[in-house]
């Protein structure tokens, strides 16, 4: 929920309708928590890659633009929608750096006064355990932090009012691992697990807004809650709050054997993040510090 603070400040946009223009950049389910939080106040453009989506983006609220970020002349018609930007979209699934953001960078941010990147805390890789905050130097091992990494650095060296969010696992009550619980599909043991971060969609939608309004320039924000609990007790925890068995453990040798390449590739990394920034300089008071207080809310 937006606090009283969240209203007092408003970033300077081109107005027209009587409204400044936002555009969103991405708009998914985090964009469109944004979306419901501000388009009494924006007029607000939303990009999508799927034409599918535009009947749901303009019941929302939103002028939707279909957008392939691949497909250079498809997004040279943003460069005039506006002047405050929140970017959403994630690098391509292959590649050196970020393309995408290369691509927006050369064509409309001669015109974007103040924006907002959403990143990954991947781009610290596996730290063992130890707690960071945003002075750590990034170390990406997978190949798309190393992405994210390069869009961060583009975002972060262009001439605008541009802050960056760096955010770890999203979870909301339709975004839990519940299919993966129900699979048996099994953890780590505890001498072998790793730390994780959360962070729930709607503190995130927040988030980004708030860095909208108060995010100093080319400034890095942890978008994390309070929690700090390794990835077997996070499944425990919604295993328990929905009556589902807790997860099998397993030594690091068989579950590599027994999960997916990607659902092995989260867990290889490990660290806790300190968030005093987005509390202290972007003034967000979250709505759920922790897992604990997400789950206790969540109705069966």
């Amino acid at each position: 929920m937006e606090t009283p603070a969240d209203s007092e400040r408003k970033p300077r946009g081109r107005k027209r309708f009587g409204r400044p223009r936002l555009l969103i950049v991405g708009c998914g389910d985090v964009g469109l928590r944004i979306v419901a939080r501000l388009r009494d106040r924006f007029r607000i453009i939303a990009t999508t890659a799927s034409a599918l989506r535009v009947i749901e983006l303009r019941a929302a609220g939103t002028v939707p633009l279909v957008v392939n970020l691949d497909v250079a002349h498809t997004f040279t018609r943003m460069r005039a929608f506006s002047a405050c930007w929140i970017d959403l979209v994630p690098p391509a699934t292959a590649g050196a750096g970020d393309a995408r953001t290369r691509r927006l960078r050369a064509a409309c941010a001669a015109r974007v006064e103040r924006a907002v990147y959403v990143s990954t805390t991947g781009v610290y890789g596996d730290r063992q355990g130890a707690l960071l905050d945003e002075t750590a130097r990034p170390a990406p091992t997978s190949e798309r932090a190393k992405r994210r990494l390069a869009a961060e650095s583009l975002v972060r060296a262009a001439p605008v009012h541009a802050s960056v969010l760096r955010v770890p696992g999203i979870y909301a009550s339709d975004r839990l691992p519940l299919e993966r619980l129900r699979a048996a599909t099994p953890a780590l043991r505890w001498e072998d697990d790793v730390y994780t971060n959360h962070v729930h969609a709607d503190d995130l939608a927040r988030a980004a807004i708030a860095a909208l309004f108060r995010g100093a320039p080319a400034r890095v924000y942890n978008a994390v809650d309070d929690t700090q609990l390794k990835m077997g007790e996070f499944f425990d925890r919604v295993a328990d709050r929905f009556r589902l068995p807790r997860p099998p453990r397993l030594p690091r040798v068989e579950l590599q054997a027994a999960v997916s390449p990607a659902q092995y590739s989260f867990m290889s990394e490990s660290r806790r993040l300190a968030n005093r920034r987005l509390k202290r300089e972007l003034r967000l008071r979250l709505a759920y510090p922790t897992v604990d207080d997400a789950l206790a809310s969540m109705s069966d």
